[in-house]
């Protein structure tokens, strides 16, 4: 069964996955449909579409194909402004059933993007993971420097357009569990419930980049047991339960909540308590 209140923005039509990535090379527009099909099939609420470094008016093609097979909302995804807006223009909010899409994502040091907010109706995720210092990106190693960007970038957005919370998405970021020697799944765990927890923000949704925490793990124990999606459910049920209610995943993953005594429970909860090398030193022993 899916966990309950948690939607997912299915992220396989994104240029950075190798098997989309040849599909955008080889003009497979078919393949990329499949892939649009596929996942509203298996239940994602919206249907993420990065075409990486290709043109304003590519987005725009793959915006208009992904929308001839999915009723399903998209999520415009794009660091640069142009290609967003160019994805915002061909989006048929008549095929999406009334729906508006997502814009993924706006930094500290892409604020430009609320402009957009003047001519379209989007739903913000809002980047709080990172900070602009002196025109630079510098990640959040803290819960307070994560909180004050929220402020920020809450307050930046109300400069735009005074979208209510409940149309806004707050994305506080999630590092690889292997290489996490700083502590920075607990910061993520520990942002999620400070955000939720305050006033100001009630009504917000929490969102993350689901895959990133168990890249470079394999996808199976020894003993066949599954590694990288149980971890994060494990990850979800310490957080959904504290606000965080969307995630960019994949379908194919089984997504549950789990019992405390579930050994990738165990494992996450002492990754939580651990510094150092001794969080590397507890995945490996979880997945060996």
């Amino acid at each position: 069964m899916p966990i309950e209140g948690l939607k997912i923005i299915g992220e396989s039509i994104n240029d950075s996955v190798p098997s989309t990535n040849k599909l955008y090379k080889e003009n497979n527009i078919e393949g990329i449909k499949d892939l649009a099909k596929l996942q509203e099939e298996k239940g994602a609420a919206y249907i993420d579409v990065n075409v990486g470094s290709r043109t304003p008016e590519f987005m725009a093609q793959m915006v208009k194909e992904v929308q001839s097979v999915t009723s399903k909302p998209l999520s415009i995804d794009s660091p640069d402004f142009n290609t967003v807006k160019a994805g915002l223009e061909a989006y048929d909010l008549e095929k999406a059933g009334g729906k508006i899409p997502v814009l993924n994502s706006i930094s500290p040091l892409r604020t430009e993007m609320f402009d957009l907010l003047k001519t379209y109706n989007f739903i913000p995720i809002l980047m709080v993971s990172e900070r602009n210092i002196n025109g630079k990106s510098s990640p959040n190693h803290t819960v307070e420097a994560t909180f004050e960007t929220a402020k920020y970038m809450h307050a930046e957005l109300k400069k735009y357009a005074d979208l209510p919370n409940d149309q806004i998405i707050f994305d506080v970021g999630i590092a690889p569990i292997a290489s996490d020697m700083e502590g920075l799944t607990k910061r993520t765990v520990e942002s999620i419930k400070r955000i939720n927890q305050a006033p100001k923000f009630k009504g917000v949704h929490m969102s993350l980049g689901l895959s990133n925490f168990t890249v470079m793990l394999p996808s199976k124990c020894k003993d066949g047991t599954p590694v990288k999606s149980s971890l994060e459910s494990a990850f979800l049920t310490l957080t959904v339960k504290n606000g965080l209610d969307m995630v960019i995943g994949s379908v194919k993953r089984k997504y549950r909540i789990l019992d405390d005594s579930h050994p990738a429970m165990q494992c996450l909860n002492d990754v939580l308590q651990k510094d150092g090398f001794e969080i590397l030193m507890r995945v490996q022993s979880f997945y060996s």
